[in-house]
């Protein structure tokens, strides 16, 4: 892929001559360092974008990480037919919606992370119709009934440990707290939209979710008796946040709140993306302390890693698009452009 290296070559030196602004340089622009910390990673997206729309992970084009980064795009208010990024946002749309297979599945089928891809570009596209006009919302919704009929074959119902949950594959016959999370956010946000997402395939979800987690810890597991793990943990509370009114600031997601703020993210930490996306929206939804406390260590170890040309760069594998993409998102909980990032303020 020379062309994206020669691209990563360009946009560097630019970032150094123009985009590496001291921050009272940015403060005198009237730019906090977060608004101009968000705007140079969605210029880096914008640069990394395919002609044909998507973008890349582990060098290959992939559903998930194109899917990604529209919403980030989208978590700052960027939509079709509005704003500087209105035709990278719409083309990255419409490249997803062309990679979903006659049987519903956004990915190739077989692929060991079906699952992955599939419950991503699910939320992604329930995302778009609850912000985008009606005509393309139009497009998107048989196709998105589709991928919600499918997600739902794919939810394990034999009565076991992993009853309610959902695994890499549609016929895998276990489940995870990370596949599941995914799956669980398209199914609230399409439901939010009036798909058919029946309540007890939530209800079966959810206990799924609280049968991994540790009682002691407070945190969350990846799988039923394994250790916790802040990745687990800030799926898990949002997962339980987002489903209900009776797990509102529950005792389980209260505790599963102190359990991230004595186990603070680093930035070399493994999964750090992932955790710091599911993290912020998570500790955002129980608000108060927990989002006060937890906040200002998530920003600085995400600020303070940027690479001068926009982007962020770890030891993750999946690569620095999908990086930059879950930065992005993982900063903008408070824009509340999203609609699954809206909190029940009731409480």
């Amino acid at each position: 892929m020379a062309h994206r290296w020669q691209r990563w070559v360009v946009f560097t030196i630019l970032g150094t001559m123009i985009l590496g602004v001291p921050a009272s340089a940015s403060a005198q622009a009237g730019k906090d360092r977060l608004e101009e910390s968000v705007e140079r990673g969605l210029a880096f997206l914008a640069l990394m974008q395919e002609k044909d729309g998507s973008w890349h992970g582990n060098n290959l084009q992939r559903p998930a990480v194109t899917a990604l980064a529209v919403m980030a795009f989208l978590s700052v208010g960027h939509v079709p037919g509005e704003g500087p990024y209105r035709a990278n946002v719409e083309k990255g749309i419409r490249w997803v919606l062309t990679q979903e297979q006659p049987s519903g599945l956004f990915c190739a089928s077989g692929s060991w992370e079906e699952l992955y891809q599939h419950g991503i570009c699910t939320l992604m596209l329930a995302e778009v119709v609850g912000m985008t006009d009606a005509k393309l919302a139009g497009e998107i919704r048989p196709k998105l009934a589709k991928a919600v009929k499918l997600l739902l074959q794919g939810q394990r119902t034999e009565d076991n440990l992993h009853k309610g949950g959902w695994r890499y594959r549609l016929d895998s016959t276990d489940a995870d707290i990370s596949v599941s999370g995914w799956q669980i956010l398209a199914l609230r946000s399409a439901r939010n939209l009036g798909c058919d997402v029946p309540a007890e395939r939530m209800d079966l979800a959810m206990e799924f979710i609280l049968r991994c987690r540790d009682p002691q810890a407070g945190g969350f597991c990846y799988t039923p008796g394994a250790p916790p793990s802040s990745a687990c943990t800030g799926t898990s509370i949002l997962a339980l946040e987002l489903c209900g009114k009776e797990r509102h600031h529950s005792r389980e997601t209260l505790h599963g709140g102190s359990y991230l703020i004595k186990t603070p993210l680093h930035y070399e930490d493994k999964y750090f993306f992932y955790t710091a996306y599911y993290a912020a929206q998570a500790m955002f939804q129980l608000g108060n302390n927990y989002w006060n406390i937890y906040r200002p260590r998530l920003h600085r170890e995400l600020l303070d890693h940027q690479e001068r040309n926009g982007g962020w760069v770890n030891k993750d594998p999946t690569g620095t698009s999908y990086n930059t993409a879950m930065a992005i998102l993982a900063l903008t909980v408070e824009y509340r452009y999203l609609p699954i990032y809206q909190r029940d303020e009731s409480a």
